[in-house]
C-alpha cells in the first residue's frame, strides 16, 4: 500500500518526505487505533524505501505500488521485509520469533537496499520476548529498520518505547480543531526556537493548567500536544513546498510560515518524535509538569 492510499495525508507526507531524504530513524512505534493502519503504514514504508521505479514528488518519495517488488512485499513474500505476527497458537509474538527476526536482521539484505522488519500486534509481546529486543532497537543493523505496528503502545515496556519515536496513525473524520489549544502550543513552539533552556523551561508552564492535579493535568497538557504535532505537521508541508491544501491550520499559515525557519526538515521530524514520547509518558501517569519540562528541552 504506498503512502498515497494510507488516509492520513500529512503524516503519509511527512514519511515520504522522510524516506526521501533517508531520515527516518532505525526503529519506530507506528500506532492506531485498531493496529491495521499501523501496519499498513509499515508495509508502504518498506515500498517506499524498495520500490525500483518510485513515484518522486518534490522531496516526497513513494512506491509505484504495483511492480514486481510492491507486489512482493504486500503479499508478504519478499526476503527482505520480515513480516513477525502473532503465534497462531498462542495469540502473541514469542521471544522464539524474536530471536529469529534479530538473527536475520543482522545479516545483509538479500535484494533491498535496506531490510524492514514489522512486527505486527506487537503489544502482543510478553515481558521476556521485549526485552530481548531491546538491544537490537539500542543498536539495529545500519541496513535494517525495525517497525512496531499496534493498537495499545502502552502495553510496551516503558524501556523500549524511550528507544522508538511513536507516530500515532488517528482514524475518523477530521476533528475541530481546538484553537485555544493550538495557540499556547504555537507560542511554545516560537519561544523554543529562539529562546535559551530558561526560556524554553518558562514557555513550559503555558502547556500546564492554572488548577488541578493528577489526571487533570496530564490531560490539559494531552491536549496542548496533540495540537502541537498538528503543528509540526503544517510546518513540513510547508517547508517542502508540498501542497498546501493540505495542511489543517491554514488559518494561522504565516505563523506557521515563520516556524519553517526552524522547525523544518530534521529537527521538525525530531521534535514530531519528541511529542510523541511526551504523549506516551503521559498515557503512563508520569508527572505532567516534568513531561511537558522535558519536551521543551527537546525542540
Amino acid at each position: 500500500m504506498p503512502f498515497r492510499d494510507l488516509g492520513h495525508r500529512r503524516l503519509a507526507s511527512l514519511l515520504a518526505r522522510s524516506v526521501f531524504r533517508d531520515a527516518l530513524p532505525p526503529s519506530l512505534i507506528f500506532s492506531s487505533a485498531d493496529g491495521v493502519e499501523a501496519r499498513d503504514a509499515a508495509i508502504a514504508i518498506a515500498q517506499a524505501m524498495n520500490c525500483p521505479s518510485p513515484v518522486v514528488t518534490g522531496e516526497e518519495r513513494d512506491a509505484c505500488g504495483s511492480c514486481t517488488v510492491c507486489v512482493r512485499i504486500a503479499k508478504g513474500t519478499h526476503p527482505d521485509v520480515l513480516l513477525v505476527e502473532p503465534d497462531a497458537d498462542k495469540g502473541r509474538v514469542n521471544i522464539d520469533q524474536i530471536r529469529d527476526v534479530i538473527d536475520r536482521a543482522g545479516f545483509r539484505p538479500f535484494e533491498a537496499k535496506r531490510r524492514v522488519v514489522v512486527i505486527d500486534q506487537s503489544d502482543t509481546m510478553q515481558a521476556p520476548a521485549q526485552s530481548a529486543l531491546l538491544k537490537t532497537l539500542e543498536e539495529p543493523p545500519s541496513s535494517s529498520i525495525l517497525i512496531l505496528a499496534t493498537a495499545r503502545p502502552d502495553m510496551l515496556l516503558a524501556t523500549v518505547r524511550s528507544r522508538c519515536p511513536l507516530l500515532r496513525f488517528v482514524s475518523g473524520r477530521r476533528e475541530d480543531i481546538d484553537v485555544e489549544a493550538r495557540d499556547i502550543a504555537g507560542e511554545v513552539l516560537k519561544e523554543a526556537a529562539s529562546g535559551d533552556a530558561a526560556g524554553k523551561l518558562e514557555a513550559a508552564k503555558l502547556l500546564l493548567p492554572k488548577a488541578g492535579a493528577g489526571k487533570v493535568e496530564r490531560d490539559h497538557v494531552a491536549r496542548h500536544l496533540r495540537a502541537m504535532t498538528s503543528l509540526l505537521r503544517d510546518v513540513e508541508v510547508l517547508a517542502t513546498r508540498a501542497d498546501a491544501s493540505v495542511i489543517a491550520n491554514a488559518d494561522v499559515r504565516s505563523d506557521l510560515e515563520q516556524l519553517t525557519r526552524t522547525f523544518g526538515g530534521d529537527r521538525g521530524i525530531r521534535a514530531y518524535a519528541a511529542v510523541g514520547e511526551a504523549l506516551s509518558a503521559l498515557d503512563d501517569n508520569h508527572n505532567a509538569k516534568i513531561v511537558a519540562d522535558w519536551l521543551v528541552l527537546q525542540l
